[in-house]
């Protein structure tokens, strides 16, 4: 059995933490290895399994990347998580299906793309501050926080962009800034751990690159259950996937599902890693 480990050329080796799959799996007769997803060298046929792991630059190559899955599906080649749900998740408009669904999502509005853009017309009034992202994106790519005084500022910052981009503009939620944002991560469709990450003080984005502070947490039954709903609306199989929201009056307010190229915080969770890989092993035995 041999695996692509799918990553970038910025991480050509893997991260630290997923390099270690690679001695792991060894443990099961399976050989996998780092493959970079858009090395025009690859030969995928020779791969029985795709895993998408580091793959962080996606979203800076929208048509490369687009294509190549059209291509990695026509070959018929197996892809964990499968090239349905990769292509449902690469673009965070899927958050209005979950929220046609019942589940609860952060207030967002859905911006198609446009040339007559203008947030004045779209944003809720009562809105004190918001956050502007666009639906094919990654890691605070193109984000910004504004305060709905600076509407006019964002309007010109974004007015080429709303022409090329499907955009999401989302309530800020000041939680994030002292409950944080809280990931559930579940493998195989079955919760394995949680990690709360809050960012620093003046800053609302929780990635590690601006300073976010991570902690493992063991949320209750029920913030799990809320998740499980969340990660039980996908059909089929799915490898992983880490649910990230914002737990208020124990509610989770949901921000976005990541079934793509996620942190599972295999250094914050002991177990973790190999609980993965049993989760890989049950999928292609």
């Amino acid at each position: 059995m041999k695996i692509a480990l799918l990553t970038c050329q910025k991480l050509h080796k893997l991260t630290p933490q997923d390099q270690l799959l690679i001695p792991e799996l060894a443990k099961y007769n399976i050989t996998a290895t780092a493959e970079i997803w858009d090395d025009k060298n690859s030969n995928w046929n020779d791969f029985d399994y795709l895993i998408f792991r580091n793959t962080w630059d996606y979203f800076e190559k929208e048509t490369e990347f687009n294509l190549w899955l059209d291509q990695i599906e026509k070959l018929g080649i197996k892809t964990l998580n499968p090239i349905e749900v990769i292509k449902q998740n690469k673009h965070k408009f899927y958050l209005r299906q979950l929220e046609q669904q019942g589940i609860k999502i952060i207030p967002t509005v859905f911006i198609d793309k446009t040339t007559d853009f203008n947030l004045k017309e779209i944003i809720p009034t009562h809105w004190e501050k918001a956050v502007i992202k666009p639906a094919f994106s990654a890691g605070s790519y193109l984000t910004e926080v504004f305060v709905t005084a600076d509407i006019d500022k964002i309007n010109t910052q974004y007015q080429t962009i709303a022409s090329e981009k499907e955009l999401l503009v989302q309530q800020f939620m000041p939680e994030i800034q002292t409950v944080g944002e809280t990931s559930f991560i579940f493998f195989n469709k079955k919760f394995s751990h949680a990690v709360n990450k809050k960012p620093v003080p003046g800053e609302f984005r929780i990635q590690v690159q601006f300073g976010g502070i991570y902690r493992v947490i063991h949320p209750d039954a029920e913030l799990i259950a809320k998740a499980q709903k969340v990660v039980d609306s996908f059909t089929g199989k799915l490898l992983y996937a880490r649910v990230d929201g914002i737990v208020i009056d124990k509610e989770l307010h949901l921000m976005e599902v990541e079934c793509i190229e996620p942190d599972l915080y295999f250094n914050l969770s002991e177990g973790s890693l190999e609980r993965f890989v049993d989760a890989i092993v049950e999928l292609i035995k």
